[in-house]
């Protein structure tokens, strides 16, 4: 029998797992109108998401806000986004399935997310259950991704090597993370970004759905 390579799958979860993009617009574009500023287009939200919640709010605003502003409107979001993160977001099809056959096959699985770690965890425990071992996100502490601060984190109470475990994402940012943790990497391409926005950050690997996506993971051992 041939001996598994590969015993921990590594999420991202916006536009990797799920699609958080219109909550991730509406609660954004709520905080703005309470702030009295424009809203912003959803497409406008795509490209600001992948850097966690401070950096969507920094782009959102107007430019040449002040810093005190943009730290209100931040803790603002941090508040009203966990108590609206589940109204329309909703795994990507077929991903759900996919991680529940990792699981029976004793893959570990870990989610790491720039998302504030409380609603992370929030998404995880409705859609995915016991199905993922860890889950780590924004803590206040933490470095976050592309830094391989948290994914470090998570293989060490995985128990699990960086030769043991790949990484998947659908962002610069997560192709820019699996370098810097000197992992593989597959980027998915239902995401927030385009393939050729992957390309141009170095990923190699590439799935366009969750068929391919258990294709790769396996390929690799």
């Amino acid at each position: 029998m041939k001996i598994k390579k590969i015993k921990a799958v590594l999420f991202d979860m916006d536009g990797t797992l799920m699609n958080t993009l219109d909550d991730l617009t509406d609660s954004t574009n709520h905080i703005l109108e309470m702030n009295n500023f424009p809203k912003r287009t959803k497409d406008e939200v795509r490209s600001f998401v992948g850097h966690g919640i401070k950096w969507t709010i920094e782009k959102a605003v107007p430019a040449n806000t002040s810093e005190k502003i943009i730290e209100k409107c931040y803790k603002e979001m941090l508040v009203y986004y966990k108590e609206h993160s589940m109204i329309k977001t909703a795994p990507y099809e077929g991903v759900k399935e996919l991680m529940e056959k990792l699981h029976r096959e004793d893959y570990k699985i870990a989610i790491i997310t720039n998302k504030a770690e409380d609603s992370a965890k929030i998404i995880t425990d409705k859609f995915f259950g016991n199905i993922v071992d860890f889950t780590i996100g924004d803590n206040g502490k933490t470095p976050l991704k592309p830094s391989p601060d948290n994914i470090d984190r998570a293989l060490k109470n995985l128990n699990i090597t960086k030769e043991e475990a790949v990484y998947i994402g659908d962002s610069e940012v997560d192709v820019l993370t699996g370098k810097n943790s000197n992992m593989e990497m597959i980027g998915v391409l239902w995401g927030f970004r385009d393939k050729e926005v992957l390309i141009k950050h170095g990923a190699k690997l590439f799935a366009e759905n969750t068929i391919e996506l258990e294709r790769e993971i396996k390929k690799l051992g």
